[in-house]
């Protein structure tokens, strides 16, 4: 265990942020997978701005890679797309 204070203040604030990160990351994950299982090609142009900006948030905050938001926003550009 720890024996800083230091680094038992750091232990604290990186276990809420885990938490935190964890959270918003699940969000992002269950949306998109809402957004890939729609079949309605409106609904799905509705979500997709919704779905872009929760990824840039996540690449914003560096919660994941900013080329890997890039990547998942085409994927789901063209799955949007391909709907008829």
């Amino acid at each position: 265990m720890a024996n800083h204070k230091s680094a038992i203040k750091r232990i604290r604030q990186t276990e809420k942020r885990r938490l935190h990160n964890r959270y918003y990351a699940k969000t992002a994950r269950n949306a998109m997978k809402v957004l890939r299982s729609t079949e309605d090609k409106n609904e799905a142009q509705t979500q997709f701005p919704k779905v872009c900006a929760m990824l840039d948030k996540l690449a914003k905050k560096h919660i994941i890679h900013k080329n890997k938001a890039g990547n998942l926003k085409s994927e789901l550009a063209k799955y949007v797309n391909k709907l008829a």
